[in-house]
């Protein structure tokens, strides 16, 4: 695929491999996920200074007017350093939904997240959805001038860190209508909200989230009341494409790291990077790797097409994705041997993240499915 990125793209991802190269080795990473925040809230100032936040976000509230090329390019430098700090959960998804609200909430909110003065998490999925986003048994129901909100939220990512909560509820409807369903902008520290905070095995931090009686004015709608699905699917096909990067910017590290590995590593008096077993291992490593790459170009550049082509590119990058990152995972930790899953090593942590990609919105047989479906 041939895929030229302009100067001033080029600027942006030198500036963060730069960055990040200086600030955010693997030992600062493990000092911050075990710090009692999870993240490093000076880091997302220093985001915010670097004008990441403010990338993909309309020039008219702060942002710089740029698109999913310069997410993508984000991305893959923060996955190659496995980066935790909120940048999917509050630019991707939290801008993605308020640059489609209403003007009073984009110019609330767009420039706090472009300033890196709030943290926005996607309460979404829910103990039974099975990642059907129209599944939701979480309810609002009008009541004078406000919705009245009452359900669970699982595995909410970035929730104990967040200021506000997009949320998806259903205000009409049976369970699994695609008609019926809203979207909110909560206060995290309304009145009526409960969470449980926890630790997930890729080390970022997730919520479970109970809403009981939870007020939320009508201004808090974003989009069209009860047809908000199709921004729901934009908005996180867009995050999928987001996490695709990420993916992929994981996959590189692994194989430079496991390429790197075999000439140092010797059996038998010569390096492990002479047996062809292992030479033909990760000659794969690097083509599921390439084709990842390919396959997450792809569909950004889709994503301003058609519903269909967009979702189609979603479902084909996310099914790619998982199997291709679960494959470069288990072979960096094989051809590592035994200390290729110690916490000391950085292999272990790269392939965590990548299970959970393999999860997050959709896993591969999901997705084949949604393939299918769309034909």
């Amino acid at each position: 695929m041939d895929f030229s990125f302009t100067e001033e793209q080029e600027l942006l991802r030198n500036s963060i491999a730069k960055f990040l190269a200086g600030n955010y080795g693997f030992e600062t990473r493990r000092k911050i996920v075990k710090s009692d925040l999870g993240w490093q809230p000076e880091y997302w100032k220093q985001f915010a200074e670097l004008g990441l936040l403010a990338a993909p976000l309309p020039e008219a509230h702060g942002g710089l007017g740029g698109g999913p090329v310069d997410v993508l390019i984000v991305m893959e430098e923060f996955g190659k350093k496995i980066v935790v700090e909120p940048f999917v959960p509050t630019v991707v998804i939290g801008g993605g939904f308020l640059k489609r609200a209403s003007a009073a909430l984009q110019q609330q909110w767009l420039p706090k997240i472009a300033g890196g003065e709030a943290i926005f998490a996607f309460a979404y999925a829910e103990p039974n959805g099975r990642y059907n986003l129209a599944e939701l048994a979480t309810v609002a129901k009008k009541q004078g001038p406000n919705y009245v909100l009452n359900g669970r939220k699982a595995v909410v990512l970035a929730g104990p860190w967040a200021d506000q909560l997009i949320v998806t509820a259903r205000t009409a409807g049976g369970p699994r209508n695609e008609k019926g369903v809203t979207v909110f902008l909560v206060d995290r520290k309304s009145k009526g909200i409960s969470a449980r905070d926890y630790p997930t095995v890729d080390e970022l931090r997730a919520s479970e989230i109970a809403f009981e009686n939870v007020e939320v004015p009508a201004a808090n709608v974003i989009g069209e009341p009860d047809n908000g699905l199709p921004l729901v699917e934009q908005v996180t096909d867009e995050a999928i494409a987001a996490t695709c990067a990420e993916a992929c910017g994981a996959m590189k590290a692994l194989v430079d790291a496991t390429v790197d590995y075999s000439k140092t590593r010797k059996q038998f008096g010569v390096p492990i990077g002479k047996f062809q077993v292992l030479q033909h291992r990760m000659v794969d490593m690097f083509t599921a790797y390439e084709q990842s790459v390919s396959i997450t170009y792809m569909l950004t550049l889709k994503l301003g097409e058609s519903d269909a082509a967009r979702k189609k590119a979603a479902s084909a990058a996310k099914v790619q994705i998982g199997k291709a990152g679960r494959f470069v995972g288990q072979s960096a930790v094989q051809i590592h041997g035994g200390m290729g899953m110690t916490e000391e090593l950085s292999v272990g942590h790269y392939f965590a993240r990548l299970s959970m990609i393999d999860a997050q919105f959709g896993n591969v047989d999901h997705h084949l499915r949604r393939y299918a479906a769309l034909g």
